[in-house]
């Protein structure tokens, strides 16, 4: 089958949810398999861009900026301080509490996976023009937008 969409029925096939959830798995392995090929995942993306952008935080603040949830919080710094990407130091203001912060390793980690990130992008909307993509991207963020304020659920990054 050369086209696999073009044995769909047609009243699905057209509709912009399956459009986008299929577009979405598309995406989704695009940069998997990116981050893959420099020994990352997505999370780790996340959680060293968030500490860049908004510098040393606490376990719950990084969830709470990143989107990760706190169950896999603990997983993804642990293998990140493995790789010495990221340090925990105690708070001192709350010894109980550790606080994250970015090494110089990690920032060059960070450029690594920005560089997959920018291939992966450029591969997925590989059709469309940059008008197109600047268009696209707005259009996505408008609905995007839209139904987190609905939900209530917070921005990540």
């Amino acid at each position: 089958m050369e086209n696999p969409s073009e044995e769909l029925p047609a009243r699905w096939k057209n509709l912009p949810s399956w459009l986008l959830t299929q577009t979405a798995n598309h995406a989704h392995r695009l940069v998997a398999d990116g981050f893959s090929s420099v020994g990352a995942r997505g999370y780790h993306y996340r959680l060293l861009a968030t500490l860049e952008e908004f510098g040393p935080a606490s376990q719950a603040a990084l969830g709470r900026r990143s989107g990760i949830h706190l169950s896999d919080m603990v997983a993804t710094i642990n293998e990140l301080a493995d790789r010495n990407l990221v340090e925990r130091a105690p708070d001192p203001s709350d010894r109980r509490r550790n606080i994250v912060s970015l090494t110089a390793e990690g920032k060059r980690q960070l450029r690594r996976l920005e560089k997959q990130l920018a291939e992966c992008q450029d591969e997925l909307l590989a059709p469309l023009s940059p008008e197109e993509r600047a268009r696209l991207t707005e259009l996505l963020s408008r609905l995007l937008d839209h139904h987190d304020r609905r939900t209530g659920t917070p921005e990540a990054p």
